[in-house]
């Protein structure tokens, strides 16, 4: 059978393992050839570690996104994981821009934590679509459950009616962040651009320290609500085993930070 965009599932991937064979032989002699012409420091060793860990996980994350598509068979549930997976490659591009060009990191971290805030919204909707191809009467299982209490620090909280209403905060609750963090991001970039942002600098006299804070309760009560909505769900979510795949995308984020 030729090699055509109707049949594109059977060529995909041994034209994706060429191109990365092609890309090692091409990048390979220039990273040696840079440590070569420059004084190699720890900077530049750091550099090139974070290189070879790029060329390790950006082809790992390309097959699992590959495997997907050539077998697209739950495109509801296969699409916000697509996205997820794209969250390994930006990372790993991103933090290696940044250790090579630290004088533009401020930009391309915030392509990266704009798309943080997407992989949030895409695991959102992943266990959302789970549930509702799997109980089309969700809103009926929750009313028929025992009212969930909030969980620490929000015990004197009026609980939320559970049905409909607790379904709908718990879900605003976590996409509240994914609004919160581009637009934190985009001014993050105007402070820098005017001067006042300072990272790093933990003083109540520049931007960073206001951004940080507001991004942190955001984040927080994302994570509050998450969690509030994987308790009350527990039983329903446990077939897909939630909580290890939010632990890899934290992780992600932690260790490329």
């Amino acid at each position: 059978m030729p090699c055509t965009w109707r049949n594109w599932r059977r060529w995909i991937r041994p034209l994706v393992v060429f191109l990365y064979l092609v890309a090692l032989v091409v990048s390979l002699p220039l990273c040696v050839w840079e440590l070569q012409k420059l004084e190699v420091g720890i900077h530049t060793k750091a550099w090139f570690i974070a290189g070879i860990f790029l060329l390790m996980t950006v082809p790992i994350s390309f097959w699992g996104i590959l495997q997907h598509l050539v077998h697209y068979t739950q495109p509801e549930l296969q699409k916000p994981i697509i996205r997820i997976l794209w969250m390994v490659p930006i990372y790993s591009l991103d933090s290696w821009i940044a250790l090579k060009y630290p004088t533009i990191a401020i930009y391309v971290d915030t392509c990266r934590e704009c798309y943080e805030a997407y992989v949030i919204y895409s695991f959102m909707g992943f266990l959302s679509n789970y549930l509702t191809n799997r109980y089309p009467n969700l809103v009926l299982i929750l009313e028929a459950k025992d009212q969930q209490k909030h969980l620490p620090p929000f015990c004197c909280c009026p609980a939320w009616a559970m049905g409909e209403v607790l379904l709908f905060r718990c879900k605003l609750g976590v996409l509240q962040y994914t609004v919160v963090r581009p637009f934190t991001t985009i001014i993050a970039l105007i402070c820098e651009l005017l001067g006042v942002y300072d990272e790093g600098n933990f003083s109540f006299k520049n931007a960073w320290t206001y951004l940080v804070i507001f991004n942190n309760v955001s984040q927080l009560f994302a994570m509050y609500c998450l969690v509030l909505f994987y308790k009350v769900l527990r039983e329903e979510l446990n077939p897909i085993q939630p909580v290890g795949k939010f632990l890899c995308v934290k992780m992600v984020v932690f260790v490329s930070f």
